[in-house]
Formats: structure tokens, sequence, C-alpha cells
């Protein structure tokens, strides 16, 4: 199995998109980037912890590749937003790869050339050493699973999960 940490605004985005594809065995929703240890979830919002909302993507690359696992991140949210997606402003919404080793550096390197020809505009995505990843409360895991009918998952979460669906159909569950 293969781990990559993501940060690309709201991590209940990223967890619901990733989870809707064949090869993902896990999304777990933490905090990383920061400098607070165990941080909360009000804490990380109040911008005091330095961490962004990420989600741990646990994935089998005999069943989706690695690129493709990159391709959908900077297909799920806009890389070229400073420190916010959307109406979710802060650096804890930053846009926020965090590698484990040189190899994954340079997966994600290549991921971020790919992205530049994608969108119009300057990437903003940082690309920085995953230090140590904190696992968020239990009721963000599987947010949108559990809440479908949020008005946060309706407006923002369901668009971001269609636009992966459509993009990478060959590999839907």
């Amino acid at each position: 199995m293969t781990e990559f940490v993501l940060a690309g605004g709201c991590f209940w985005c990223l967890d619901s998109s990733y989870s809707q594809f064949k090869g993902v065995i896990d999304v777990v929703c933490g905090y990383s980037g920061g400098h607070k240890e165990n941080p909360t979830y009000e804490e990380v919002c109040g911008e005091g912890t330095g961490h962004a909302e990420v989600a741990k993507v646990i994935f089998d690359e005999s069943v989706i590749p690695a690129e493709t696992i990159l391709d959908l991140y900077f297909t799920m949210h806009d890389p070229r937003q400073l420190n916010r997606q959307g109406n979710d402003i802060g650096t804890s919404y930053r846009s926020a790869m965090f590698y484990q080793g040189e190899e994954q550096k340079k997966l994600f390197e290549a991921a971020l050339e790919r992205a530049a020809q994608m969108w119009e505009g300057e990437i903003v995505t940082t690309l920085q050493p995953l230090e140590i990843f904190w696992e968020a409360e239990q009721y963000h895991q599987d947010y949108f699973a559990k809440n479908p009918g949020n008005a946060y998952c309706q407006t923002v979460v369901s668009g971001k999960m269609a636009k992966t669906r459509a993009a990478f159909t060959e590999y839907l569950k």
C-alpha cells in the first residue's frame, strides 16, 4: 500500500472524492504542516496551529497508479488559490503536498508539472516533507457518507465528487 498526505481545502472534499475510486483502500482526515501537537479541529480552524486540513490517501498502486491519485488531487481542487478553496479561507485550507522520502517528492514534482498544463495561472501548491500526521476527530472521518444532507456537502463536496467522477470514470468503484 502507498500513502499520500495531501491538503487541498476542506478534508471532507478530499475524503469523499477519493473514496469513490477503485484501489483507494482508505482516506483518513487529519492535520499536518504545523507546530502544535495533537491539534483539534477548532484550533486548526482558528489558524493558530500552522496545520492544514489534510487527507491521508491509502491506495493500492496495482489497481490505481500513483500518478492518477495525484491527477485526481489536481482535478478536485484549484491549486491556484492561495490559502483558500472557494469560501473556505485561511492557511488551514492551503494547497500542499507532504512527501515521505525522495521518491515521493519526485512523484509530487512531476504531478505539479502536469498540473501546470491543466491550469492557467500560477500554481501555489507547496511541497514539504511530512513531519507528522495528526488524525482528525472521528466525526470528520467519512463525513459526506454520514451526512449527505448537510448543506456544505450538497453545495461543495458533491460538486467536487462529480467533477472527479466525470474525469476518471475508468477507476470508479
